[in-house]
């Protein structure tokens, strides 16, 4: 457990400036903003609040280094990223003491991220050196088909504060894989992590404009300019829905390629047949995961009636058996919220359920204590009425409602504008099959609480996104498809 002084110390070291064209630099009118550690709620530290005009020059230099950075063999592009993959690890300690200070997850859990977060870096390394096309013949046969793949070009990454490496490695290592350049923009709650990440980039041999970060309070006005530039050509956003429906309406003016991870509204459907006690294991993974700040959180708990008060007994002894405090103490497993409204949030949630008729069974009060912290709760015969039936919790609130057949939770599932991932526990193949089939959703976990990995595909439908992050689609997010005909004479 670091103490006091070692703290100081990662935050005295982290970058605090803005990073464009490879050179650490002040804001243009000397702004900056303040980080807060969630907690105790006190100031951690000031950084760059980036200006329009700071935006518009990172995308100059990205602009600048495209043409150079999408010549690079493919192979020293590979390199680069198998040097900060291992640069992470070497760093794993400091990086998560820095991102536990400002984001608030536990140690252990931020150590997870790092490692995750590196291990993008290594897949997409591997992918790098796979870009392939095509050659075939005319169906007529006096021409060829040459098919070949070329990078978007400067791309604009906006990431949030839940996971903030490890969605910023989702995006930038594909990106540096197709030879695009890019500006990223950090979340304003967490943006060290991803300054830090920035000067291991560089370190690892990334060329002077390939990647830019500008960290900002002015979301909207600094990144409006650049969507509508006509110069970015990309656009990958990870955040809410309410924010990528604004993005998306801004990328149509200069048609941008755009990838959207929005928000979820993940079921969580526990069939009679299933393992009780895995059941109740997943559903800690599941909910539990970043304190519940998740976009893959399970936020509606389906149990069928028949086992839905021994569920509910069982993961409230555990949930309630959690320790929560700071992240940097030891044995620590549920850290704060992000901030003072994440919390009244969740608070409001949990008090409208309530009213409504649902029963908590552990939890459910905001503790006396500073900082940002909700202790776990669970509730049980959470009503359709409910809204957190149909809102992002973002918190670690876990809502049970019983059902009785098949058809019933599937289509209690699915009656939501959200499509990020749904989780089933059942020891019936042929059901597990039939239910993950008919879920509308860009995942499904069977019997698994944790569905996010690197080689996999992750991303929703309906209101949760377009596109997809991970696996070898990933890169596909980031190439242009040429096709070139060749008469024959």
């Amino acid at each position: 457990m670091p103490d006091q002084a070692g703290e100081l110390a990662v935050i005295d070291a982290a970058p605090k400036q803005l990073f464009i064209n490879g050179k650490w630099t002040d804001a243009s009118q000397g702004a900056t903003f303040e980080v807060l550690d969630p907690s105790t709620g006190k100031v951690l530290c000031a950084v760059s609040d980036a200006s329009p005009e700071d935006g518009m020059a990172a995308l100059e230099a990205a602009a600048a280094a495209q043409a150079a950075f999408a010549a690079t063999p493919p192979r020293e592009r590979s390199d680069m990223l198998m040097r900060a993959f291992r640069l992470l690890h070497e760093r794993i300690d400091t990086l998560a003491l820095l991102m536990t200070l400002e984001m608030g997850k536990p140690l252990a859990e931020s150590r997870g991220e790092i490692a995750y977060a590196a291990e993008f870096f290594r897949h997409f390394a591997e992918e790098a050196v796979r870009i392939d096309g095509g050659y075939q013949v005319a169906p007529a046969g006096g021409a060829r088909f040459l098919v070949t793949k070329q990078p978007v070009g400067p791309s604009l990454l906006v990431t949030p504060w839940n996971f903030p490496m490890a969605m910023g490695t989702r995006k930038i290592g594909p990106a540096i894989a197709a030879g695009c350049t890019s500006i990223i923009k950090p979340a304003p709650q967490t943006p060290l992590s991803m300054l830090a990440l920035a000067g291991i980039l560089r370190e690892a041999g990334v060329p002077d404009g390939a990647v830019n970060v500008v960290t900002t309070s002015n979301a909207g006005e600094v990144m409006e300019p650049l969507i509508r530039s006509g110069v970015a050509r990309k656009l990958s956003f990870t955040g809410s829905t309410a924010v990528g429906r604004r993005l998306l309406e801004q990328c149509a003016d200069k048609v941008l390629r755009t990838s959207l991870e929005l928000g979820g509204n993940a079921a969580f459907i526990v069939f009679p047949d299933a393992d009780l006690s895995a059941a109740v294991d997943g559903a800690i993974a599941a909910k539990m995961r970043n304190s519940g700040e998740a976009c893959t959180s399970a936020n509606r708990i389906y149990v069928h009636a028949d086992v839905i008060d021994d569920f509910g007994a069982k993961l409230a002894e555990k949930m309630a058996a959690l320790p929560v405090g700071r992240g940097v103490l030891d044995g620590v497993r549920v850290g704060p919220l992000i901030d003072a409204a994440a919390r009244e949030k969740v608070a409001r949630l949990v008090g409208d359920a309530v009213e409504r008729g649902a029963k908590v069974l552990t939890g459910g009060e905001i503790p006396d204590q500073p900082g940002f912290f909700y202790p776990p709760t669970v509730l049980t015969g959470v009503p359709e009425s409910a809204r957190m039936r149909h809102e992002e919790i973002f918190g670690p609130v876990a809502p049970l409602t019983a059902f009785t057949t098949e058809d019933e939770a599937v289509a209690a599932a699915n009656d939501t504008e959200y499509g990020l991932v749904n989780y089933v526990y059942t020891n019936d193949l042929s059901r597990a099959l039939r239910v993950a089939e008919a879920l509308e959703s860009g995942m499904v976990g069977i019997n698994q609480g944790v569905v996010s990995n690197p080689a996999a595909p992750f991303g929703g439908v309906k209101a949760s996104g377009l596109g997809r992050e991970g696996g070898p689609i990933g890169i596909e997010e980031f190439l242009e498809t040429k096709y070139i005909g060749i008469g024959l004479a």
